[in-house]
């Protein structure tokens, strides 16, 4: 859906290009999460897909067609954008902000009106309650779920996301990066988000594509990059921990066994198992149980899935 063709970026009296001879797939209904140090050329890249920054070398297509040759205007009316630092209209209430695309595009009121109450109710937020209210008087979380409805308000086939959860605050951050992720695959939407934190860049990617000093280093999935970084850097990236961030992606129901103690403590359906590693060290007991599995997870359960995971432990 997205392809990236040997694109370089570079700007009057900068001694190096800010994206170099960058090449990437974003096959149709994934997610690609673009990360790197700060200065790698990340945001400028996603940037490149929608024209607000012109590549000065190489090709950026979408579904197919040179960017380049598009109206920008009518570009970016058929991909969603969702900004950092969220970006919503403060003299605008919530509705209106929704609103925004398909109002350009000149649709009835009556579809508008319905459009921008199905989208709330997508990401959880009551139109009753919100659609009146102006973003000055939302949460930061509230604001984010705003900004995704806005964004996905036309239908558009691509959706770009720059930092969209930096401005959230980090107890309720990880609950709604899952909200929205299951969001996005359920639409079947083509994702290409920015992030710096390489924990929201594995919980939210299909692939992950690690930049520096504005090329690409090494796009993989999440367990991967985790398992076989490309080189020194990516290794030094994604961090000593990576065995734990590898526990985090694994379901922790996918390594239950037949058994049920008593004492065990209860994990929803979605816990990693990270998460049950957790439980397990905190509770002090023997085993612990997950909605919607059969049988239980011990220690020796979390540490036979490590050892079954591919080409990890050898790696780790």
């Amino acid at each position: 859906m997205i392809r990236f063709e040997d694109v370089a970026k570079t700007y009057p009296g900068v001694e190096r290009p800010v994206v170099d001879g960058f090449d990437l797939t974003v096959a149709e209904g994934t997610t690609c999460i673009l990360i790197g140090p700060s200065g790698c050329g990340k945001s400028t890249t996603l940037r490149m897909v929608n024209r607000l920054v012109a590549p000065s070398a190489g090709r950026v297509r979408v579904a197919g067609e040179d960017v380049a040759g598009l109206d920008p205007i009518r570009l970016r009316r058929r991909i969603g954008y969702v900004l950092q630092g969220i970006g919503l209209f403060p003299h605008y209430s919530v509705a209106q902000n929704v609103a925004t695309v398909p109002r350009l595009l000149g649709w009835p009121a009556r579809r508008i009106a319905e459009r921008v109450d199905a989208m709330l109710d997508l990401v959880g937020l009551d139109p009753a309650l919100f659609r009146d209210r102006r973003p000055d008087a939302l949460s930061g979380g509230q604001r984010q779920r705003v900004g995704v409805a806005r964004a996905l308000a036309a239908d558009p086939p691509v959706l770009l996301m720059d930092e969209p959860f930096g401005a959230v605050d980090p107890l309720v951050r990880g609950r709604l990066q899952g909200e929205i992720r299951a969001i996005l695959r359920r639409l079947g939407k083509t994702v290409l988000m920015v992030t710096h934190d390489i924990d929201e860049a594995l919980r939210m990617g299909d692939r992950v594509a690690l930049m520096r000093a504005g090329r690409l280093v090494q796009a993989d999935t999440p367990e991967g990059l985790l398992a076989r970084p490309a080189d020194a850097f990516a290794a030094e990236f994604v961090g000593g921990d990576r065995l734990l961030r590898r526990l985090a992606l694994i379901p922790a129901r996918t390594a239950c066994r037949a058994g049920l103690p008593a004492d065990a403590p209860p994990l929803p359906a979605d816990a990693s198992l990270k998460d049950a590693l957790s439980a397990l060290m905190t509770s002090g007991a023997a085993a612990v149980s997950v909605e919607g599995a059969e049988g239980v997870l011990t220690l020796e359960g979390v540490r036979a899935a490590v050892r079954e995971s591919a080409g990890f432990t050898s790696r780790a």
